[in-house]
């Protein structure tokens, strides 16, 4: 496992070296536009995934715009989510200080929101409004912190606004974590105060392990409380393996 642990960090540390010089590359070439970074981001996020050799499948079709939301379990969702569709992100304002990882964030062009701050909560909603007339989505988790995937927490509804109020669409995400000799899913989950760099040297020892990411269908909703809670009952069923089509019939039959 050490040995592992050794190879897959090597590995993971010129992947991310191979990002930057890219990153270099594409701002030599002219001003970085928000598809450009959401691009770069893709193609980092899929050479760190095949140096790891991790492998993961995507079920349903990507969104290509609005607002994209999902379940949190780890930092690694935000390299699995890239890897599969290009967006940005809406993340804590911790992330931004984190050392490289800050700057490959900032570099993608996350968004970072202060959730103890309403003036940050409230420029990062009129940012957000903003960026959903652009080329790519905008994938926050509302969960607002990662969990060990027992259940999900309270969907926050501010982020959803914005989409509600211009009729943008929103797709529901799910993120699931498998490893082939039945460790338990919390094993790979980053929550309570695991430290970081502590929790990423465990998971390099990890050994076959995949992720599953679902999308579902983009919808429109007249307001941001029913769009978390639509949200909230589609990504629980993506995540139980249930159909979310019958219970979309129970809630507008009532």
């Amino acid at each position: 496992m050490i040995l592992r642990r050794f190879r897959r960090a090597v590995a993971l540390g010129l992947a991310l070296a191979l990002c930057l010089l890219r990153l270099l590359l594409i701002r030599m070439r002219g001003p970085l536009t928000l598809k450009s970074r959401a691009l770069w981001m893709q193609s980092a996020a899929r050479l760190v995934i095949r140096s790891l050799g991790i492998r993961y499948r995507v079920q349903g079709s990507a969104p290509t715009s609005g607002l994209l939301v999902a379940n949190h379990l780890s930092y690694l969702d935000i390299v699995f989510f890239s890897a599969a569709v290009p967006c940005c992100f809406v993340a804590k304002a911790e992330i931004a200080t984190w050392p490289f990882f800050g700057v490959l964030a900032r570099a993608g062009g996350t968004l970072f929101v202060d959730r103890s701050s309403r003036v940050s909560a409230e420029q990062v909603t009129e940012q957000v409004a903003e960026r959903l007339r652009g080329p790519v989505p905008v994938l926050f988790f509302p969960e607002g912190t990662s969990t060990d995937g027992s259940q999900l927490l309270r969907f926050h509804s501010r982020l959803y606004n914005p989409a509600a109020a211009c009729g943008a669409t929103v797709t529901a995400a799910s993120i699931t974590y498998i490893v082939e000799d039945g460790t338990p899913e919390r094993e790979l989950c980053w929550f309570g105060n695991a430290l970081f760099l502590p929790h990423v040297w465990k998971t390099l020892g990890i050994d076959g392990f995949s992720a599953e990411v679902q999308f579902g269908v983009p919808r429109v909703y007249k307001d941001r409380r029913s769009a978390a809670d639509r949200t909230y009952a589609e990504i629980a069923a993506m995540r139980a393996g249930e159909s979310y089509v019958e219970e979309v019939e129970v809630l507008e039959a009532d």
